[in-house]
């Protein structure tokens, strides 16, 4: 959700969100060849060190993890040969790995260059914010040149999807300084890509790897123009310059009788929601926090804010997921919140907005500056809430304002992850984690779902997963630390000269690795 890469809701990727980004300062050429594409994004790391958490999330083009995504978001080896092997107890993963497997340098990969990379991830010196997404693992040991055993400290269930992280060599990143090295903005990895130059607020320009274990790609050129602004990207890919970008619903739509183009809707676990910090004298009254949750109409939202490219959200899990609890789904119903409130001591003053012993029920609610579809999100529910008599007051301002202010004030805030439930609630929601950085920004402490999230991370059994994640979105129903508000899709416009795109189900944080260019060493120009 900003461009330190750390997760919006749950503290992992502060990466800037949907329709956010740095202008472009200058326009890349248009595309020339059939070999090359140019695709606009809105947003860019700041770093792409893996080490500094670029790419932890996969599809990285300049790197491979141990293991990948496919198109239905199925593992499958990378860097590794196979799946790992794991062990009854589930705390030893073994990975043996690809043989005659190089960096885009000439050096070859191996063991070491896994255990460098997670050993420096771990280590407290590092400029990791997302850390605590491998604090399961015990150690890490390259047993020769083609081995890797990792052992955990308690069985950690999706442990295998945290090995889409990208291996950096050690051989480079090892001599420099880890936080502020050369490799921090000129990497080199084993992926299907050479990156060969970067702009800051402009673009991020690539190149085939002729030596790629996977066989050379048939884009040879591959371009990625940062542009914040909508509608420069929707224009730019109108007069040619680009071949593809992500737009919102409302500029996509100018597309869709473009006969010279597709566009690609990408389903994902993209969230907004509305922190309600406990530390709050307002939102940390459990009855105003129930209010809130079912006096926001989130179809509105859908439909008028996203265009129906979206759905209501009750939590992190999407309601199309398999691990969505039917049942907690919150019907609109601004009767009962104000009924809520009523009975909770929050009466109604002259100007509409409720009180109690003396507390007046406002709060400011922050979003990030220039984010288009989170300022629409934030007055939606400011307008809602007044209806049940609170008043929110919308602020807008970048992370270094909003970031010191979160233990009181409430955020419209952003995050999601497919992988796995464990990925978005544990950061979220787990009590411990309360005022870590982005971690758990509601300070939510509810002892029921500390001990179902545990449950869910640590059991194999996926019976008892699910048991534990239906417990956590039954007591978010109960006593929500957030109003999620909306899933969104992500919409993107492509130029029909290309064979082989697919979407797949996508993070919150996107643009460099998700997209139809998610596979972009895949491609093949389509034939005439």
């Amino acid at each position: 959700m900003t461009a330190r890469n750390v997760r919006g809701a749950a503290g992992a990727a502060l990466a800037t969100a949907l329709i956010t980004g740095i202008t472009a300062c200058s326009h890349p050429a248009a595309p020339a060849s059939a070999d090359s594409a140019v695709v606009g994004i809105a947003n860019e790391p700041d770093s792409l060190s893996p080490l500094l958490g670029y790419g932890k999330d996969g599809n990285s083009k300049i790197f491979d993890g141990l293991l990948t995504h496919d198109a239905d978001m199925k593992l499958r080896p990378a860097l590794a040969e196979a799946l790992p092997e794991v062990s009854a107890d589930g705390r030893t993963y073994t990975f043996r790995l690809r043989r005659g497997v190089k960096f885009s340098d000439g050096e070859p990969f191996s063991a070491k260059d896994v255990e460098f990379t997670y050993r420096t991830i771990l280590d407290p010196k590092t400029n990791n914010a997302s850390r605590t997404e491998l604090d399961a693992i015990e150690s890490v040991t390259a047993q020769g040149p083609d081995r890797v055993v990792f052992t955990l400290k308690y069985p950690y269930a999706p442990f295998a999807e945290r090995t889409v992280l990208p291996i950096a060599p050690e051989h480079i990143a090892g001599r420099q300084d880890v936080n502020s090295g050369e490799f921090t903005t000129r990497p080199v990895g084993t992926g299907p890509y050479v990156l060969t130059g970067w702009s800051k607020g402009e673009k991020l320009s690539f190149k085939a790897n002729p030596g790629y274990w996977g066989g050379e790609p048939a884009v040879k050129n591959f371009t990625m123009a940062v542009i914040k602004d909508d509608d420069v990207r929707a224009t730019r890919l109108r007069s040619g310059e680009l071949d593809a970008a992500i737009l919102p619903p409302n500029l996509a739509r100018g597309f869709a009788k473009d006969s010279s183009r597709k566009t690609y809707a990408a389903k994902t676990f993209d969230y907004r929601n509305v922190t309600l910090p406990t530390h709050n004298p307002v939102t940390g009254d459990v009855a105003v926090r129930r209010a809130l949750d079912i006096a926001v109409d989130r179809q509105a939202m859908v439909d008028k804010l996203l265009d129906d490219a979206g759905k209501a959200a009750y939590g992190p899990v999407p309601t199309d997921s398999r691990w969505f609890t039917p049942g907690t789904e919150r019907p609109y119903d601004l009767e009962r919140a104000r009924q809520i409130l009523d009975e909770a001591g929050w009466k109604t003053g002259e100007d509409g907005i409720r009180v109690k012993d003396g507390v007046r029920a406002a709060f400011p609610l922050w979003y990030t500056s220039g984010d288009k579809i989170r300022q629409d999100h934030a007055l939606a529910f400011a307008s809602d809430a007044r209806k049940a008599g609170i008043e929110v007051k919308t602020e807008a301002g970048t992370w270094e304002v909003i970031e010191p202010r979160m233990k009181t004030d409430a955020v419209l805030a952003g995050g999601g992850s497919p992988a796995d439930p464990d990925f978005d609630q544990y950061q979220l929601l787990t009590s411990s984690l309360a005022g870590d950085g982005f971690n758990n920004m509601a300070r939510y402490d509810n002892p029921a779902v500390d001990r179902a999230v545990a449950d869910g991370r640590t059991s194999g059994d996926p019976a008892t997963r699910k048991a534990a994640y239906d417990t956590v979105q039954r007591e978010l129903a109960q006593n929500p630390g957030y109003v999620f508000l909306t899933h969104i899709d992500h919409l993107y416009v492509v130029g029909d000269k290309w064979e082989g795109l697919t979407t797949q189900v996508e993070p919150h944080d996107h643009g460099l690795g998700s997209g139809p260019w998610w596979n972009v060493e895949t491609w093949k120009p389509k034939q005439k």
